[in-house]
């Protein structure tokens, strides 16, 4: 079995997946799977196995919590009928189905911000929703939590905290991104090499060099300390949302 699964959110802030889920044959995507391995077999599995998921969360405030798939499911077969009237069910007219949900961020469905804050005070004077307003804002006061700092919900607090990859998919279901920054590579060293206005390549004196950039540099996390003083003093106190601190 291999699948791809993208992340959308809802217009009531919650996230929700979007999954193709595919069983393949013995050697993967280029063998066709065994006759009793149908799509009525993988409804039922997948129906069965999702209310079984459970993996443990934090325990907040003394109390624990832990992760389920929702009550809402809704499992389709994707035939050929669905794409252009009956057209070749192909990798690409998939990918394609997937991409569209790939396109709503937080700021598309819920009104709320397509960047990160820097102090709480600036949703006072935001264009957005009252419902994405709470979702930010608790977002950005639970990251303040010492037991919940590594979740890094300030930094995500735009996101209305949610901070996973917006596409994931399994090793055999399509290429890998190593693969691709590799074909990008060889494209780049042919172009490189190519003949100039009509030369021959042989004996062509460019060297060729491809940079690679595998990692990333740490700069830095959080405020400053004079940051987050100054958002300390002007955050409303409980129960005075959006109204302005008084001296």
């Amino acid at each position: 079995m291999s699948f791809a699964k993208v992340a959308e959110y809802q217009k009531r802030g919650a996230v929700h997946f979007h999954a193709v889920i595919r069983i393949d044959g013995p050697t993967g995507s280029d063998t066709p799977p065994p006759p009793w391995a149908t799509a009525e077999l993988l409804t039922d599995a997948i129906r069965a196995a999702a209310p079984k998921v459970n993996v443990d969360g934090p325990v907040i405030d003394g109390r624990a919590h832990a992760f389920t798939f929702g009550r809402q499911l809704d499992v389709r077969t994707i035939r050929s009928a669905d794409f252009n009237d009956g057209q070749e069910l192909t990798e690409r007219a998939v990918a394609a189905y997937i991409a569209k949900y790939a396109t709503k961020g937080a700021e598309t469905a819920t009104g709320a911000l397509d960047r990160p804050l820097k102090f709480a005070a600036e949703l006072a004077h935001l264009d957005i929703s009252d419902h994405a307003r709470r979702l930010i804002r608790t977002a950005w006061t639970l990251g303040a939590r010492k037991s919940l700092e590594h979740l890094r919900l300030r930094a995500w607090a735009h996101m209305l905290g949610f901070r996973g990859h917006f596409s994931t998919k399994s090793r055999r279901y399509s290429t890998t991104l190593g693969a691709l920054r590799n074909a990008r590579a060889e494209w780049r060293a042919a172009q490189a090499i190519a003949p100039i206005d009509g030369q021959p390549t042989s004996g062509n004196p460019y060297v060729v060099t491809t940079l690679v950039l595998a990692h990333w540099v740490y700069a830095g996390t959080g405020l400053s300390d004079a940051e987050a003083w100054l958002a300390a003093s002007i955050e409303p106190s409980p129960g005075t949302e959006g109204e302005p601190t008084r001296g």
